[in-house]
């Protein structure tokens, strides 16, 4: 009997360690997928305030725009702010999911002492991955609504 209750003890020890280590893998730290560093190129320097974002959603999502907006627009616009960017995000919206109720982000940037309101959509499909790691599917939500308001603003510069 003492034999039967050791063998239970080692087998439940040691399927409580396999499982510790294969969900270790998944808590991972999230991480910008477009890194901020290449925001000030030879085209000038581009700025993002998200003051308004902050008060509007809150954070982390804030910080997530703060991150990965001035690396997209450096990116997707390259030299073509030549007089620098400033870029203000109003509004962030992160909808239910498919074509019906999209992420929508609204800001404002001034280049070159022109005004430029800017409105971008992202279509977000759910995957079984987001229940698992919401965080990091919402990271990756803005992420991608970050570059399309890159690109929706490259296309209202006319360039």
């Amino acid at each position: 009997m003492l034999g039967n209750l050791l063998t239970r003890r080692a087998a439940l020890v040691g399927l409580a360690a396999f499982a510790a280590g294969g969900l270790s893998g998944c808590n991972t730290t999230p991480s910008a997928g477009i890194q901020p560093a290449a925001a000030g190129g030879p085209g000038g320097a581009i700025s993002v305030d998200t003051t308004p974002l902050v008060a509007y959603v809150g954070n982390p999502t804030a910080g997530w725009v703060q991150q990965s907006l001035p690396g997209a627009l450096a990116r997707v616009l390259g030299s073509r702010a030549p007089g620098g960017l400033h870029v203000r995000v109003e509004t962030l919206y992160l909808g239910n999911g498919g074509p019906a109720d999209p992420d929508r982000m609204v800001g404002v940037a001034t280049l070159g002492g022109r005004t430029i309101n800017v409105r971008a959509n992202s279509t977000y499909w759910s995957t079984p991955t987001d229940q698992a790691l919401p965080e990091q599917a919402l990271q990756g939500r803005v992420q991608a609504l970050s570059v399309a308001f890159a690109y929706r603003l490259r296309r209202k510069i006319g360039s």
